[in-house]
């Protein structure tokens, strides 16, 4: 699964680019409070504007302080998947049940530095693990291989049927690293200026997911 990222598209012309990546399976949205990250970036009423727009499935990464308050209106909205970080709240398993009775699916998203093994048990609330590769914040960082250690760990579990979990991964993903990171287990890619800063976005994300799916022990390319 490719999920291009519209932080780094041209947020003048939204709707547009996100016709411009049709195909993707995901359209992921970052979301930054300027508490958690340093960053600001859009809200809600963005988000409810471009589910009018587009029929690609909205993935929601909140970097946000309090999800436990802020999350399920996404959901609520119509948001496919909503993700928040485990680092900004004591309760996650709470926040993940209030996302889903709202009818979305839930993930949970971790740093960098952050050690998985804490969350495994909890894992099985969430229909979706983020692996950060880069600093949560801003886009264009280069991407830090060490964090797939995280999410081989996840696969092992997945593949032996202890859980049931969509593996992402978001930062620096692009031709030289996608296949790593599908080596490792991963199942859905963000990529942002991998996709939007090419010639033709769409073809963009049909090259990556060819070579997600060529390095991977566990994806299959639908023909």
């Amino acid at each position: 699964m490719i999920a291009p990222s519209i932080l780094s598209a041209d947020f003048a012309r939204l709707a547009e680019e996100a016709d411009a990546v049709a195909g993707a399976d995901w359209l992921h949205v970052d979301v930054m409070d300027a508490h958690f990250v340093p960053n600001l970036t859009l809200g809600l009423p963005v988000v409810q504007s471009l589910l009018k727009a587009t029929d690609i499935p909205l993935d929601c990464h909140l970097m946000i302080e309090d999800p436990g308050r802020w999350a399920p209106p996404y959901a609520e909205a119509g948001a496919h998947n909503v993700t928040f970080h485990a680092e900004a709240t004591d309760d996650p398993v709470s926040v993940a049940r209030d996302i889903r009775a709202a009818g979305a699916k839930a993930g949970l998203s971790v740093k960098p530095n952050t050690p998985i093994e804490p969350y495994l048990e909890i894992l099985k609330n969430f229909d979706t693990l983020l692996v950060m590769s880069v600093e949560p914040g801003f886009g264009g960082q280069s991407f830090i291989p060490s964090v797939l250690d995280k999410a081989r760990a996840v696969r092992r579990l997945v593949d032996a049927g202890e859980l049931r979990l969509l593996v992402e991964i978001d930062g620096g993903i692009n031709v030289d690293t996608i296949e790593q990171a599908a080596e490792a287990g991963i199942d859905c890619f963000v990529a942002g200026s991998a996709v939007y800063g090419a010639a033709d976005p769409a073809a963009a994300v049909r090259g990556l997911r060819a070579q997600a799916a060529k390095a991977s022990g566990h994806l299959t390319l639908a023909i």
